[in-house]
């Protein structure tokens, strides 16, 4: 993975990384508007060029409490499985390169963490988790499946 280029985002104060291959812009988040029935991770929809995005509260798809949004509303749109997303984050840090390969997600960093994370990379920015996008999508239920199915 070395020299892989990753977008550094924060969710929860933990500096984060997807691959930028999985990102397809950077947006300002306008109007989001509920969907009823949904997920409790999932904001709404908003629009983006005439095209629906489904908003993820990352915070909340880690079964963590929702905090306050930076004052620029920007989120990060990404695609999976042919629907597209935009992920609310605390913040989005930089572009950067992969300093190395994917280590293990530290002890301590907790289950939801360990769920979403394929592992720690260093990046020229410092260590980062490397997300696992399809995981993160999914949300917090998706770990009390797993918990459930070891039981």
């Amino acid at each position: 993975m070395t020299g892989a280029l990753l977008v550094i985002i924060q969710i929860a104060g933990r500096r984060c990384a997807l691959g930028a291959l999985e990102v397809k812009s950077v947006i300002e988040i306008g109007t989001i508007t509920p969907v009823p029935r949904a997920p409790h991770w999932i904001s709404g929809i908003t629009a983006l060029r005439s095209q629906a995005l489904t908003v993820i509260d990352c915070r909340r798809a880690l079964g963590l409490p929702s905090g306050d949004w930076p004052t620029d509303h920007r989120a990060v749109v990404v695609a999976d499985g042919g629907h597209a997303y935009a992920l609310l984050v605390d913040s989005i840090e930089d572009i950067t390169t992969a300093a190395g390969e994917v280590g293990q997600v530290p002890g301590g960093f907790g289950a939801e963490w360990s769920r979403i994370a394929n592992g720690m990379i260093e990046t020229l920015a410092g260590p980062a988790l490397l997300l696992d996008l399809g995981s993160l999508l999914a949300g917090p239920e998706a770990l009390s499946r797993e918990i459930e199915t070891l039981v």
